[in-house]
């Protein structure tokens, strides 16, 4: 598995690399630090750029030792350009299967600008992105609880990525695993009065019996995880992104994953999506699948 991440070389970035360190990955994983630097701020100061690409690559490089502690090959760039395009770029000429990218609250100014940066590596990148949220303390807790892991399922194509993205991976041990799919209930007769509460009714049932299937299929997938593995059917009081975002935090779930798409067909593009929505309210790392590259690379007999 060949993982980018994204960092823009101050203090707290360190905290991205210690997750990292912190988690199995495939065996024969690469990692790949990368910085964009701006060359816009040093216009008028050609010098200073030079002094901070020289000092981004210090800093890169004192980074990768937890990596090379852990046993992982890595290596660092520092490339000039603006970060909302150079980090998908950058992915898609390294052949990156997942980017990791940070997101904390320094302050306001800070979100934005990560948040920026974060949107738009998720709507370009056209491989598996990571925000990535580390939870206090989470590095001691990792080796002896495990991580738990909500996924999120609407039986489509995509979730089905997320889903077997998930069960062919290493993932620490007593890690817990947590199926879910949000039925799309139908609206109130009161909405719409020539539906008759008695068809209102059967479609809310479908609705719910498809969700069951969906969550049974995908447990099914994850069968032989190594982990223990649950399921459930939330019932939408709201929008499915946000019952997705609650019940992760409900569940005190460390990692979400879903899927890029879902069966209403947004595009990675499309503003508002379920996965867009979920990466950017929730309270802990999202990982949205799309895995495109690894798929080709696999075609291609580049791994086995």
């Amino acid at each position: 598995m060949r993982i980018l991440i994204a960092l823009d070389a101050t203090p707290p970035c360190a905290a991205i690399i210690h997750e990292a360190a912190l988690r199995p990955w495939p065996s024969g994983s690469t990692f790949f630090l990368l910085h964009v630097l701006d060359p816009f701020r040093f216009v008028k100061a050609p010098i200073s750029l030079q002094r901070a690409k020289d000092a981004a690559h210090s800093v890169l490089k004192n980074l990768t030792k937890s990596l090379s502690d852990a046993g992982w090959e890595t290596e660092t760039d520092v490339v000039l350009g603006h970060p909302r395009r150079a980090i998908g770029d950058s992915a898609a000429s390294w052949k990156a299967d997942l980017v990791m990218v940070g997101s904390n609250a320094l302050n306001l100014v800070t979100r934005l600008l990560l948040g920026s940066t974060a949107q738009s590596v998720l709507r370009r990148a056209t491989c598996s992105v990571e925000i990535v949220r580390p939870l206090p303390n989470e590095g001691k807790a990792l080796s002896t609880e495990g991580m738990k892991i909500l996924i999120a399922t609407d039986g489509s194509e995509y979730s089905g990525r997320a889903l077997r993205s998930v069960a062919n991976r290493p993932w620490p041990k007593n890690s817990e695993v947590k199926v879910i799919s949000v039925p799309e209930s139908f609206v109130p007769a009161t909405v719409f009065p020539y539906f008759e509460s008695t068809e209102i009714e059967k479609l809310n049932t479908s609705a719910l019996k498809a969700a069951e299937e969906f969550v049974d299929a995908g447990v099914r997938i994850l069968a032989n995880l190594d982990a223990k593995v649950s399921s459930e059917t939330p019932f939408p009081l709201n929008s499915p992104e946000r019952v997705i975002v609650k019940e992760a935090q409900r569940w005190g779930a460390q990692m979400i994953v879903l899927g890029s798409h879902g069966r209403r067909g947004f595009d990675r593009l499309t503003m508002g999506s379920v996965s867009e929505h979920v990466a950017f309210h929730a309270h802990c790392s999202v990982e949205v699948i799309r895995g495109q590259n690894e798929a080709k690379r696999k075609k291609e007999g580049e791994i086995q």
